[in-house]
């Protein structure tokens, strides 16, 4: 995203629109979009000032009103899924991206990481054959 263009540069365009200069026409001189100068000029009508709006904003997930239940679901029932804290909501009648489910634990600290008793299973290693072998003790 953008920054704002500078304060005094918008103060410039408002003294040109306010010295006679149409809005197209101080957008023009000064290298803005017309919709700008436009805008600029009727905030300072409104309120006296051309200071930038702030940028940004806060985002609120849909999810933070069932926080208590699903912090409850995934304490219950610690193993399940993304997929399946999904099929849940789904049943509850809400529609959730998995990657915001995920991003809703994550604020609240939960990860989903594997424990060990969910790890895959190793590599199949010769053990005690192999051994045997280097010994020289197998084949006689």
């Amino acid at each position: 995203m953008g920054r704002p263009y500078s304060e005094d540069l918008r103060v410039r365009v408002v003294d040109a629109i306010a010295g006679g200069a149409s809005r197209r026409e101080s957008a023009r001189i000064f290298a803005v979009s017309p919709s700008s100068a436009v805008r600029w000029a009727d905030q300072w009508r409104a309120t006296g000032s051309v200071m930038p709006k702030p940028l940004g904003g806060t985002s609120r997930s849909p999810l933070e009103a069932h926080a208590e239940w699903l912090l409850r679901l995934i304490g219950s029932d610690p193993d399940l899924t993304l997929e399946e804290v999904r099929a849940r909501l789904r049943e509850r009648g809400l529609a959730a991206a998995v990657s915001s489910i995920w991003r809703f634990f994550d604020r609240h600290g939960i990860s989903f990481k594997k424990n060990r008793p969910r790890q895959r299973a190793g590599t199949r290693r010769r053990r005690r054959g192999a051994r045997a072998l280097e010994g020289g003790a197998a084949f006689a």
